[in-house]
């Protein structure tokens, strides 16, 4: 009989253990987590009637991997969208929540006269950006990389960075737009500029094309497209662990070292047990994969260590609906960083997902931290509470304590998609290839969300089978 171990039992691994039993039922399949608990940054509480989501809330539907995954888990049926009304997100500006204009996708607008319309940016921002229907395209090869803040910088403007492109596209991925690789992350922004010239021209299109279907706009993100579960993201956790449940599933238990033989890999617990497998699967962030391979690959520890994480903090906390004085008629805001706040962003739960509050009662999930702001996330959880209910009091007109908060800090969770993220990805597959009986999943190489985990997963599962039936 094969052996096979996952080290990590997150989205990732856990997708790849399913996997691996959907695919050869018979193999002899361990799957060891370091934590008390699987799931990883997924993970839901409840509290007084409250559903706390302690890391994602939610997925996108336009990336298939989670729906198919949750169709095969027979747990369609608990997939619920985001409430129909108030599709719509906010940006502080000079201490006040203004809404998003209607069709502004992340870094342009589809639409003219809610651009027009909004104070978000001056006059002279709004000319500039503008000026991208005029601009030309970049001389150099479309398909170089190339820093979000470059970009936006290039096509629309430094108020279009600082107002808009920082907070809702670097608070997606907790990073520095200066840094942060558009190529892999936000690809189609730099394809419009190839294939239209110009963004907003591209995004004027777009919305024809969409009207001509019936498709309705909505402001910032495009929220018809995310999805979670009646009872929280652990759902998807649960289903798979049932799955799973016939294969070994070690928690508390910590490889500390991993070595590799001509026809197998030995690894050695914090308890000093030796386990052996035939093929292996590190479900793990990319440094702590890096340290574990040592050994084995130098190489490749290099080439995992230069892939950089930032951290974050969730905090939940609930209120009485009386205590907040802004209508919440949206799913919530973000914070640009010229506004020298405390938070990253806020959702506003029970308005985006229906069943996470009782009647007359609100959930806040706001956001601390990044790459931005690590000296935030590196407060002691009394003062980061506090920084935070500050800034609710002032942005939302909160009158009174929290009934309630709750904070998650996900230490090095975030993996940085700096510029030449692919390219490194690229290196790191490379010398994978060298040894065929070694994966690697996770959010640290091609996509961070939650479909992307799954995908790498069971990638990685049918890597195993291959190389071994091969």
């Amino acid at each position: 009989m094969r052996r096979v171990v996952i080290i990590g039992g997150g989205i990732s691994g856990l997708a790849a253990a399913h996997r691996l039993t959907e695919l050869n039922p018979s193999l002899a399949l361990t799957l060891i987590e370091a934590s008390s608990r699987l799931g990883g940054t997924l993970r839901t509480d409840l509290r007084k009637g409250f559903l706390l989501e302690r890391g994602p809330d939610s997925f996108i539907s336009e990336k298939p991997e989670a729906v198919a995954l949750a169709k095969r888990l027979g747990i369609e049926s608990r997939l619920i969208e985001t409430n129909s009304e108030h599709r719509r997100s906010f940006i502080v500006r000079n201490g006040r929540l203004r809404p998003v204009p209607e069709g502004f996708h992340l870094l342009a607008p589809s639409r003219i006269w809610p651009f027009l319309a909004t104070d978000i940016f001056s006059f002279a921002g709004k000319a500039r950006m503008a000026a991208d229907l005029f601009l030309p395209r970049k001389s150099a090869n479309g398909s170089a990389d190339e820093s979000l803040a470059s970009f936006v910088r290039r096509r629309l403007g430094r108020e279009a960075l600082e107002r808009m492109a920082q907070p809702m596209v670097g608070g997606i991925y907790t990073a520095d737009p200066e840094t942060l690789s558009l190529r892999a992350t936000l690809p189609r922004f730099l394809d419009m500029e190839r294939d239209h010239r110009s963004l907003v021209l591209a995004l004027l299109r777009k919305a024809k094309s969409d009207k001509n279907r019936n498709q309705r706009g909505t402001s910032g993100a495009r929220y018809g497209l995310f999805l979670s579960f009646d009872s929280g993201m652990e759902v998807l956790v649960n289903a798979l662990a049932e799955v799973i449940s016939q294969c070994e599933v070690r928690l508390q238990t910590r490889v500390q070292s991993l070595s590799r033989t001509a026809a197998s890999w030995t690894m050695q617990t914090q308890t000093g047990e030796t386990l052996e497998a035939d093929a292996i699967c590190l479900a793990i962030p990319a440094y702590a994969a890096a340290q574990l391979l040592t050994a084995s690959s130098p190489t490749l520890t290099t080439q995992l260590n230069q892939i950089k994480y930032a951290s974050t903090a969730t905090i939940n906390l609930a209120y009485r609906r009386e205590a907040v004085r802004h209508p919440l008629d949206g799913f919530g805001f973000v914070v640009p960083f010229i506004e020298k706040r405390s938070l990253l962003a806020c959702t506003f739960s029970n308005v985006k997902f229906p069943g996470r509050a009782p009647d007359n009662h609100i959930l806040l999930r706001a956001f601390a931290g990044g790459a931005l702001q690590p000296e935030i996330f590196a407060l002691d959880e009394a003062e980061l509470l506090e920084r935070v209910e500050i800034d609710l009091r002032e942005l939302l007109g909160v009158s009174e304590p929290p009934l309630f908060a709750e904070v998650a800090k996900w230490k090095n969770s975030m993996p940085q998609y700096e510029v030449g993220h692919l390219d490194r990805v690229q290196s790191i597959e490379h010398e994978l290839a060298q040894l065929p009986s070694l994966t690697l999943a996770g959010n640290a190489y091609r996509g961070a969300g939650i479909p992307d985990c799954i995908r790498s997963g069971e990638a990685a599962a049918e890597q195993i089978i291959n190389f071994l039936a091969a």
